[in-house]
């Protein structure tokens, strides 16, 4: 692990023990004590993934209670040697998905994202793989994602232009368009296609 990432899994562990302790000290003096921890880290934060203060205190400042990592959930549909991906607006690609909501199961959360970014219906299978963002050394990230994969087989529909996607397409390992690495790697396509059934990174 690189120097950069060192001083990200530590600022990430000094923002979850002060978010645990503005969450649950009751001590006003503590409280201060906590944020002025809180907002070092998220100063250094800023300074290590290049991304604004405001922001990334915006991020934070959504966080209630106990601090934990976010759950992403995508799809993986395959088409032969082909798989199915949409692409942003700053034409990039990865795999149809998102941040898991509350109240729903995890494979009724990918049904829906894969509803809304593609237009498309698809059944949910087994979920395919597992990796843990704070693992990855190439793309600096404020917070920590376990990023689920489930095998999925369309059913319906057709794509519909939306607020989070320009379009969809079909593409082969070994021709990958722009990824947003933030979300899809080559690296994770590749273990995706490997006969491995689950891969926890």
């Amino acid at each position: 692990m690189g120097v950069v990432m060192e001083e990200l899994t530590f600022l990430r562990r000094l923002l979850a023990i002060s978010g645990a302790g503005l969450a649950y000290a009751q001590d006003k003096f503590d409280q201060e004590r906590y944020q002025s921890v809180r907002d070092l880290a998220e100063d250094q934060m800023a300074a290590y993934t290049g991304q604004p203060v405001s922001s990334i205190r915006a991020n934070f400042a959504d966080e209630q209670g106990y601090p934990t990592p976010k759950v992403d959930v995508r799809a993986f549909i395959r088409r032969d040697k082909q798989f199915l991906m949409v692409e942003n607006d700053h034409g990039e690609w990865a795999l149809p998905g998102g941040f898991a909501e509350v109240g729903w199961s995890l494979k009724a959360n990918v049904a829906k994202e894969v509803k809304e970014e593609t237009g498309l219906t698809v059944d949910v299978g087994r979920l395919r793989a597992v990796f843990d963002t704070s693992q990855r050394t190439d793309i600096p990230q404020a917070f920590q994602y376990y990023k689920m994969i489930f095998e999925c087989e369309i059913k319906s529909g057709s794509f519909v232009q939306n607020s989070e996607t320009v379009a969809t397409g079909w593409f082969e390992q070994s021709a990958l368009p722009p990824l947003s690495l933030s979300r899809t790697t080559p690296e994770q396509v590749a273990i995706l296609f490997s006969k491995q059934p689950t891969y926890i990174e």
